[in-house]
This record gives structure tokens, sequence and C-alpha cells, in this order.
């Protein structure tokens, strides 16, 4: 068992303000639990932006960054986690004060990340190591660097259960499934193109994968790791993202500014959604799946109703 080294704020003004890998560009969008709060950011921008969803203001600009990569909310959305590639660092962030109160050094290539449910275990991809690190945010104790993956990015999930985590490999086209308990790689399902958001199933048969490669989403049997379908949608699609009742799943379409709205059921895309400024992964739904936060390049968050298709407002107003 490691103890994981975290460094002070103080500190932050030690590590080198230059790029590590900006050219790889990505955005990310969370909101927290209660709904109040919507926390965005862009890989070009150095700082995160902070909206009131009640209100439809900005309440907070927080500095310091360099090449953000992913913001998780805690379950309890007391604390927040960015990750930032070129200062190879995940910022724990106070959900009340949004103050910087610690950050985890995890290595240069820092990029998606994901909480388990009940808050303890963080799982951070680093694209550049191609190692992921699973951390006990509670303890502040590594519990392994997973080994062997093929540039990680964004996307990272686990299954409801936490017994699995999914992890994208952008460089190889697929996906690798490890073992939560033993912190082990077990299987991988291949034949994607330029792979990107994924979403999962809540009884962990079915799983969706973006393909701005092939303009499409696979739809992937999880039990026989093999995708059985391919889902036409728009131009460079970047998301996937599933709604809470699973009848409808959405892809940010990056190139042609639109949201393609897929029928579960039928696997079609059953309407298409413009007026976004490329949007990509970061989709969100509601609690109750009425409606859909989609972040556009200028760090703005179309709201759009599902009932109506319609954007019914942008944060900040």
């Amino acid at each position: 068992m490691i103890v994981l080294a975290f460094v002070s704020v103080a500190s932050l003004s030690l590590y080198a303000q230059s790029s590590f890998d900006g050219e790889i560009k990505n955005n990310s969008l969370a909101i927290s639990h209660n709904e109040r709060t919507a926390v965005v950011s862009y890989s070009d921008s150095t700082s995160i932006k902070v909206y009131d969803i009640t209100s439809g203001k900005m309440v907070q600009s927080i500095s310091g960054f360099i090449n953000p990569r992913n913001i998780l909310f805690s379950p309890d959305d007391n604390t927040i986690f960015i990750t930032d590639s070129s200062l190879g660092l995940v910022n724990v962030i106070d959900g009340n004060t949004f103050e910087i109160i610690k950050t985890f050094a995890v290595g240069y290539g820092a990029f998606g990340s994901i909480l388990s449910k009940d808050g303890a275990m963080l799982f951070v991809n680093n694209e550049a190591a191609n190692t992921v690190t699973a951390i006990n945010v509670i303890t502040n104790e590594v519990k392994a660097v997973i080994t062997g993956f093929s540039q990680p990015r964004q996307g990272i999930k686990l299954n409801a259960d936490n017994t699995k985590l999914f992890v994208t490999n952008f460089f190889s086209d697929e996906i690798t499934v490890v073992d939560v308990k033993s912190l082990k790689r077990e299987s991988s399902v291949s034949g994607f193109n330029k792979l990107r958001a994924i979403s999962i199933t809540n009884d962990g048969k079915t799983l969706y994968a973006a393909n701005s490669g092939s303009n499409a989403i696979a739809v992937v049997d999880i039990p026989k790791a093999r995708i059985i379908s391919t889902i036409p949608v728009g131009k460079d699609p970047y998301g996937a993202s599933l709604s809470p009742d699973e009848t409808v799943l959405v892809s940010g379409n990056k190139v042609d500014n639109t949201l393609s709205v897929i029928d579960v059921a039928t696997r079609k895309v059953i309407y298409t959604i413009r007026g976004f400024k490329e949007p990509r992964q970061a989709i969100v739904f509601s609690k109750d799946g009425e409606r859909i936060y989609v972040l556009n390049n200028d760090l703005t968050v179309g709201i759009v109703e599902k009932k109506t298709r319609n954007i019914i407002g942008l944060l900040p107003r």
C-alpha cells in the first residue's frame, strides 16, 4: 500500500506553467447532485467556471490551471475533483468556497476520472503514462497504478455496482475492463474508430461508445465483449450520454454543432437538435431526465427540454 503524496496549494507555483499536451482538446461539465451548481472547463482555458443553475449566473472563476481535463463532484457535493494534465495533478476543490484545498500529484497526462458511488475511490486515466491510478481519497493512499493501457483519455466509467471499471484507449481504439476488487485488467473490446465517450446500462450488459472517426455510436454486448451494432449519428460524435430511464441516448456532434437523440429500443436517431457550438462529450441529464445540459466551446451551457426538444436556456444568462 502506497501513501500518496499530495501537494499544498502554496507549492503549485513550483510547477512549470507550460502546456504538456495542449494539442489534445477536450471539455468537461459537472452538475452537482443537488442540481444547483454547474462547473465547466475547456482544456485551453486556464480557469474553471462555476454557474448557479437557479439564477443562471456565473458565481466563481477558479484560476491556477493549465490544461484542465475532467470535473467530478463528490456524492455529498462538498468536494470537487479536477484533473489537469499539464500540472500532473488532481485538484481538490471545496464545493462551498470553491477554493483549492488539496492536490494529488498523479503525473503529467492526468486526464479522465471517475469516483466510486461512495466517494472513496478515485480512478484517474493518464494518457501519457498509459496507466490508471486508483486512489483512496479518504486515506490518501494509492491502491494501485494499473499499467498496459494505450493513451487512455477522458472515457472512464464504473458499472452500477462498481465491480468493473471500463477504460477507453484512444490510441488502440479499444475498451479495457478492469476488475475493481483485484485492480487488474481482465478483458477488452476492440473495433472502435476514434473512441470517445461511453455509457453503461444499469444492468451492466450494454455499453454505448461514441466513434468520432466513423460518425457512429457503437453498441457493445458486455458479457460477449463485442460490438453488436452501430448507430449512424452526426458528424464527429464525441458524446454518448444515456438518460436516467435509459430510453434515449444523446450524442454531441462537434463538427455539425448538433445533438443526435437516439431511441434506445430501436437504436435509431429519432430527432436532431441544432444550435450548439461544438458540443462534445460534456452532456449531462437532470435526475428526472427532463433536461439535458450541453457544454459549448465558449463555456456556455445550453439547457435542452427533452419534451419540447428545444434549447430553453443558457448558462450564464
